[in-house]
């Protein structure tokens, strides 16, 4: 069998951007949000997040750290084709799912109240992040996600919320949500190159003292 495709495969499918700007915008919005937090006179680490990007376990910088920053794990889960709104040639039209898997940390201690639960801080914070994660790509100045043309809608599918697993047991002290987001998007195949069939060749044959140029033509026309 001849290879038919003639050019190098050679770019990134709309699924890998799609994740990458998904990402890319809650580590922005969550910059900006601090930036907001700071000029009301708020506490700016209650909207930092850390966003990783196809992580298995990004919760490791828990294990390693006292840092309680939220963590947020955005992963492209799987997608399906909608044969009625796509094109057999060119396009085809993608419903897409993105696991935003956000994480909460929290530490046990006791205040003049009492014992504070480190799990239930641990599920507060997961909570506080998924909102965060949820209203920045939810916000209608993201309604396409920044690429317009690519992307039909975005819209958020469910939530779960799960313990991470270390080593055959529960992170007790560390909760996830997960939001799954649902994007709807065009994805694009390579297409023909068509072949020259129709030459055209020029042949000056003279020119005239005022610079008046005479041509002749040949015309090559090839069938398939």
């Amino acid at each position: 069998m001849t290879a038919q495709i003639q050019s190098l495969i050679d770019k990134t499918d709309n699924f890998e951007l799609i994740g990458a700007e998904i990402a890319a915008i809650l580590a922005v919005e969550t910059i900006s949000q601090q930036v907001l937090a700071t000029a009301a006179g708020k506490d700016p680490d209650l909207w930092a997040l850390a966003v990783y990007r196809e992580r298995s376990n990004p919760w490791e910088r828990y294990l390693n750290s006292d840092d309680t920053t939220p963590i947020v794990n955005v992963w492209f889960d799987s997608a399906t084709y909608d044969a009625a709104a796509s094109n057999t040639i060119k396009r085809q039209k993608a419903d897409a799912t993105y696991n935003i898997d956000c994480y909460g940390r929290g530490v046990s201690q006791a205040d003049g109240a009492g014992h504070v639960a480190g799990d239930k801080k641990a599920a507060t914070e997961a909570h506080r992040c998924l909102r965060l994660v949820r209203n920045i790509l939810m916000a209608s100045q993201y309604t396409y996600l920044g690429m317009q043309g690519t992307v039909w809608r975005r819209w958020p599918q469910s939530i779960t919320v799960f313990q991470p697993q270390e080593i055959e047991r529960s992170a007790q002290q560390i909760v996830a949500a997960r939001l799954a987001l649902e994007v709807q998007f065009n994805e694009l195949s390579p297409q023909y190159e068509y072949e020259t069939l129709e030459q055209l060749n020029v042949s000056i044959t003279k020119e005239t003292a005022d610079g008046l140029v005479y041509t002749t033509a040949q015309y090559d026309y090839e069938e398939e």
